[in-house]
């Protein structure tokens, strides 16, 4: 009977964990090799092409603006939240989007080092080719500013969690959620108009699943216990980049909506439309006749096409 009542126990535990990743005891060596980051939006690249030509952005940089702390429940932890890099992810996005048509990014984050690199060369030609030495051609100035950063970053949202266990086993589910918020807006440098706005937020979840079974045997002299667990933490940076990129698809379609741009698409239909009601309300003159005649004071002419049963243009009065 006890034997039994073990092998019943066991094919329970194993139903309940069946669903988990059990990790070996010991050492576990990664065998996965380094990937190239791909994007998160599967719309990123779906993005219609922009009319005109490219457009030349510059980012000065993407701040962490929240001041907040990683969140621990037992200790004061000094690390950030976020990134304090988000820079690298709105510019890789910015080049991307739209099958790379739509920005041209110049390097404004390390200016000061793009700068220093100038003034070494032109010190250098001088010194060797002298007053006329060939100068380096000007930077690539920008039409327009992205400014912005992370605005908010808030820790367990929403908590929660689920258990039961019946005759000592059972499992249990737990979950916390944060969000983080960022924003974005477009400065015209001619004007230092802020052009357009967006503000996008992604939530970022965590959870934690688990499955426990402990049972006495020979009069509570022998206990069999098991105990598996596992955790789920979305990466902070995964929703950021989620984030980012939703801000700079957004960003796009809201200027468009206020004229900022036009989709080549939507331009090229613009200008089969109007070309086809030009033509649609186009005059044309009648042909001139050239052999009137006057009976009785009155002019006659014939009118084209209109013939009798004979063949014969038929006379109408004008």
């Amino acid at each position: 009977m006890k034997a039994i009542k073990l092998s019943l126990i066991t094919l329970a535990i194993v139903a309940l964990a069946g669903c988990s990743t059990i990790r070996p005891f010991g050492d576990t060596k990664i065998k996965q090799e380094a990937t190239v980051t791909d994007t998160i939006n599967k719309s990123f690249t779906n993005i219609p092409s922009p009319a005109g030509p490219a457009i030349t952005v510059a980012v000065y940089g993407f701040k962490d603006l929240t001041g907040q702390r990683k969140p621990s429940s037992t200790l004061s932890l000094f690390s950030t939240a976020v990134t304090q890099g988000a820079e690298a992810y709105l510019m890789k996005s910015l080049q991307e989007v739209g099958n790379r048509q739509w920005f041209t990014v110049v390097e404004r984050v390390g200016l000061d080092n793009l700068l220093k690199e100038r003034q070494m060369i032109k010190q250098t030609r001088e010194i060797y080719e002298g007053a006329n030495a060939k100068p380096l051609p000007p930077l690539q100035m920008a039409g327009v500013i992205l400014e912005g950063g992370i605005i908010d970053y808030n820790s367990n949202t929403l908590t929660g969690g689920t258990g039961a266990r019946v005759f000592g086993i059972g499992t249990q589910t737990a979950y916390t959620q944060d969000v983080v918020v960022i924003s974005l807006r477009l400065v015209s440098v001619q004007t230092g108009e802020v052009l357009t706005t967006v503000t996008t937020e992604k939530n970022l979840l965590s959870t934690a699943d688990g499955a426990t079974a402990l049972k006495f045997f020979n009069q509570a002299t022998q206990a069999f216990e098991f105990d598996s667990s596992q955790t789920f933490n979305e990466p902070g940076n995964y929703a950021l980049r989620s984030a980012i990129e939703t801000a700079v698809i957004e960003l796009i379609k809201k200027g468009e909506r206020t004229g900022l741009w036009q989709f080549k698409e939507k331009s090229n239909e613009l200008v089969q439309t109007q070309t086809k009601t030009q033509e649609s309300t186009k005059v044309i003159p009648a042909p001139q006749q050239s052999g009137s005649r006057k009976d009785n004071g009155a002019e006659k002419t014939p009118v084209s096409g209109a013939v009798d049963s004979n063949g014969k243009p038929i006379q109408t009065t004008q």
